[in-house]
Formats: structure tokens, C-alpha cells, sequence
């Protein structure tokens, strides 16, 4: 053993206890105990302290101190390899440590994408959980559109926004960019194969601008009961040729969010514009989840036309008369919640 090494070692015994330290190591080492089934996960990025603590938390080792010096002892500690492992309890460091440098059979990162995330925000995620660079799943998503493009897509539609199903994914490391792409692609016309899409033709709108409904009622809506009134509010209002008047479609257009918008941003040159053009956006603005597009294709029956936040937890207040709705915007306004 060279000097490092014994030098190392003797570390390890003495920062385990000198009485019996010999004893006292060999118990932090071993494995014995009860032994059950755990699944560990070991996240992308995380060191060999990180590894050591998350073991010692499950029972698989009895010390992180004495796997992090072993580790360190035997230069593995840039050895270990994120995943997902089945071990046991009471491995003990040297099983844990070989199982963990050697990775797990089938290794995967997961991401999660929320309900109502943005073409933008999904780019976004995926670059920073996966392996995936936000770049490479931007350029996919165009090849996916002019090569697999779920039919539900009309000739001239240039995004795949609202169309990538909002769950968590696991990504294989050797995954590519397209590969994940069509997976949630495939995931949306699987999701939603079970809906009454012929209802779209009732409402008097496609079934891709049913999509587009959804995706409005999904991030306007704040509680799961209005998710089905603001679908009214919107059908009412395209019925009547009312311009949608929908901040959700203004703040699509900003590189960030605004918690209050500007006069000035109600009138951004665009088709999303929704204060200045009348219909629908040319595409969703983000991705729905099952109850909103639901929602889209099965409004509650109502003849409102406006809606307002009404109290803390995001909830509305729906009317169908404009002077209503300026009384309820003004009595909100000047509530404290």
C-alpha cells in the first residue's frame, strides 16, 4: 500500500473513534443487520458526499463518513454514477460503493413538465434536468413537426406548442432530442384519444382550435371549477365576434411574465393579441392538461361573457353584463385578501 493510501486509511480509523478503532471502522464498513429492498436514487451532478448522505438516510450504509473516505481511499469518489439502483438495507460500504461505481442497469434522468409550461419553458426544463441541451430539443421539436407531426396539426401550423403532453418522463442518457420530442408528442394523442373530440365540430371550432381553447383555460384558470366556465366565457364570446380579451395571450408574448400588464402591452403588433384581434390565437400558448382540454370540449352551460379574479386563491366571479363585471374589477381591486 503506498503512503497516501496508509496514510488514508489510518484517516479513515481515527475519524471513526480511537478506542477499538480498528473494531470501530470494521463495524462502519461491514453490513450486517436487517436487510429489506429500497430503491435509491442518485440525481445527475450529486458528490460522493451527497451519495454517501443519501445511502446512510436509506440504511444501505451505516456510516456516510466511513463510505465517503473509502471512496476517496480508492479514488472512486469520481467514479459514481447517477440513476436509479435497487439495494438493500445493510449493504455495508464496499457493496454500495461497487454497485453505485458501476450504475444502475438502465440509466435515466427524469423531468417533469407542468401543466400549462410553454414550448418555451419546456426547452427550457429539459436542458437543465436532462442531458439534452435546451438547443437540441428546440431543433427537434421542428423535426418532429415537418416529419411525425400529430394529425391533429392543419397544413401551415409551424410549432408543436400545446401538443407535448404536460407529465414527468424518464430519459434514457442515451436518449436524443428527437426521441424525447415524439415521445411526448405520442403522449398527447394517447392522453387524449379517449375524449370526445366530435364535440369540437358542435362549438363550431376544429379539433386543433379546440386545442387552442384548452390551452387558454389552462392558464387563466387557478381552481378546477372555472376551468369549464372560462371555456364558456370564450365560446360566448367568439360567438358574438367579441374579441377574447385574454391577458394569458398578452403574456405569451413577453420574454417574462408581468404581474400587472401595461396599456402599452395590450397593444403588441400580433396575432396572439387577443385585445386587438378577434378569434382565436393562431396556436396554443401552452400545454393543457386533461382537465382543461376536457373543459374545451365540454363547457358548463352558461351565457357569461366576463370573468374576474375574485379572491386569494386565484377563484372567479363570472357575469354576462359588462357593468357587472366593472363593479366586481373594482370591488376586488380594492380588497386587501
Amino acid at each position: 500500500m503506498s503512503l497516501r493510501r496508509r496514510l488514508a486509511a489510518l484517516g479513515l480509523v481515527a475519524a471513526l473513534g480511537l478506542g477499538g478503532a480498528g473494531g470501530c471502522a470494521a463495524w462502519a464498513l461491514s453490513g450486517e443487520g436487517p436487510s429489506h429492498a429500497v430503491t435509491v436514487v442518485v440525481p445527475r451532478g450529486a458528490t460522493a458526499r451527497d451519495v454517501a448522505d443519501l445511502l446512510a438516510r436509506q440504511g444501505v450504509v451505516r456510516s456516510s463518513l466511513a463510505f465517503q473516505m473509502y471512496a476517496r481511499l480508492h479514488s472512486l469518489a469520481g467514479s459514481l454514477q447517477a440513476g436509479e439502483y435497487e439495494m438493500r438495507t445493510g449493504m455495508g460500504v464496499l457493496a454500495a460503493l461497487k454497485t453505485v461505481r458501476n450504475g444502475p442497469v438502465l440509466l435515466f434522468e427524469e423531468v417533469t413538465i407542468p401543466e400549462g409550461f410553454t414550448l418555451a419553458q419546456i426547452a427550457a426544463r429539459v436542458g437543465k434536468r436532462t442531458h439534452i441541451s435546451e438547443a437540441d430539443f428546440r431543433r427537434a421539436t421542428a423535426e418532429v413537426l415537418s416529419a411525425e407531426a400529430p394529425a391533429i396539426v392543419p397544413a401551415g401550423v409551424k410549432t408543436l406548442e400545446g401538443l407535448l403532453f404536460p407529465k414527468t418522463y424518464r430519459v434514457l442518457v442515451d436518449e436524443s432530442a428527437h426521441d424525447l420530442v415524439l415521445a411526448m408528442s405520442r403522449q398527447f394523442e394517447a392522453e387524449t384519444q379517449g375524449l370526445d373530440w366530435a364535440a369540437a365540430e358542435q362549438l363550431e371550432v376544429s379539433r386543433y382550435q379546440a386545442v387552442v381553447v384548452a390551452s387558454l383555460v389552462e392558464r387563466e384558470a387557478r381552481v378546477p371549477e372555472d376551468r369549464g366556465k372560462i371555456a364558456r366565457v370564450i365560446y360566448n364570446r367568439l360567438s358574438k365576434g367579441m374579441p377574447l380579451q385574454i391577458d394569458a395571450t398578452i403574456q405569451y408574448l413577453l420574454p417574462s411574465p408581468k404581474p400587472r400588464l401595461l396599456n402599452s402591452d395590450l397593444e403588441i403588433a400580433s396575432p396572439y393579441n387577443t385585445y386587438l384581434h378577434t378569434g382565436l390565437p393562431p396556436t396554443p400558448i401552452a400545454s393543457p392538461g386533461l382537465a382543461s382540454l376536457s373543459a374545451s370540449l365540454a363547457p358548463e352551460a352558461g351565457d357569461w361573457l366576463y370573468y374576474v379574479v375574485s379572491d386569494s386563491t386565484g377563484r372567479h366571479a363570472f357575469t354576462n353584463s359588462y357593468q357587472e363585471f366593472l363593479r366586481l374589477k373594482a370591488r376586488y381591486e380594492r380588497s386587501s385578501w
